[in-house]
């Protein structure tokens, strides 16, 4: 496995405060957004920029990472040191299950606990007594439900819950990552004794988005002349408003896609809705009266 340089990714330098991180990710995520870009391996060079922000816009995350990185170089082999899993766990930063398709790297280093590398031949799991993988099996409790919005899901964030236990409450930083799924399950181990926390995620309704898995579905009013002669639409999305095609002859109900707008890794569905004005005054009632005289139309011609 080879060490990764995320300040190179995001062409900052290390001493970068957030947010000249938080700049830099948003021009290269820009830049490589599947959906827009023109560039050469834009998915991938999506994905590592995704992954980098992830790492360095976490203060715990950045600094562990930071002692990590002083005696490697992009390229070179890496393996975490045997004291890895135990030192992040206790060092405040939290671990989540969902590694949204980031990479190896990643998951040796921020992944679930025992997550260097899974079964046989990583050097780390698999056998009894090594003090990762399935023989450190930890203890968990139900934490409850910790509620975000789509938008959050969409970008990832953090929440800082109380968690009760006896008659002292304790608060944890929980850092929900990217393309967070509606009812997935967070496990934040913790340290010493403590049974490992797990969390499960609600989506708060939206007033325009509703989520299917990582698509993202919302309703496009169109006047009945945009469907009949097509139109080109502004349509918001979670990543910002884009201009949709709407193609001649468009029905209602029928679905557009747009790819990679919806949470990370899903498509944007937009679902044509036609609006009718109504015939309010003379003027209106004249002109549907004309349409009905003149264009011979049967809605219900199909019917048996």
């Amino acid at each position: 496995m080879q060490f990764k340089d995320y300040y190179d990714t995001l062409g900052v330098t290390r001493g970068a405060n957030a947010e000249e991180i938080k700049r830099a990710y948003r021009k290269l995520a820009r830049k490589f957004h599947p959906d827009v870009s023109k560039e050469k391996n834009a998915e991938a060079k999506f994905k590592d920029v995704q992954e980098a922000y992830e790492v360095l816009k976490d203060p715990d995350k950045r600094t562990a990472y930071d002692q990590l990185g002083r005696n490697y170089r992009p390229g070179h082999d890496f393996r975490p040191p045997p004291d890895w899993n135990q030192h992040f766990s206790q060092s405040g930063s939290h671990r989540f299950s969902d590694l949204n398709g980031f990479s190896d790297f990643f998951s040796s280093l921020f992944g679930g606990a025992g997550g260097f590398g899974g079964a046989g031949g990583s050097g780390f799991g698999g056998a009894a007594g090594s003090g990762f993988g399935a023989s450190t099996a930890q203890p968990e409790a139900d934490a409850g439900v910790i509620e975000v919005t789509i938008e959050e899901a969409y970008l990832g964030t953090k929440r800082r819950v109380t968690i009760h236990e006896g008659t002292r409450p304790r608060q944890v930083d929980v850092q929900i990552p990217a393309g967070i799924a509606d009812g997935q399950a967070l496990r934040i181990p913790a340290g010493g004794h403590r049974a490992a926390l797990i969390f499960r995620i609600k989506l708060r309704p939206h007033a325009l988005y509703t989520v299917h898995g990582k698509d993202v579905h919302i309703e496009l009013p169109v006047a009945p002349w945009e469907a009949a002669l097509g139109a080109k639409v502004a349509v918001p999305t979670l990543g910002g408003t884009v201009e949709l095609t709407v193609p001649a002859g468009a029905q209602s109900g029928q679905k557009l896609r747009l790819r990679g707008r919806g949470l990370p890794g899903g498509d944007q569905l937009v679902i044509i809705k036609l609006v009718t004005p109504a015939a309010e005054t003379s003027h209106a009632r004249e002109i549907y009266e004309r349409m009905r005289r003149e264009l011979k139309f049967d809605p219900r011609a199909g019917w048996p």
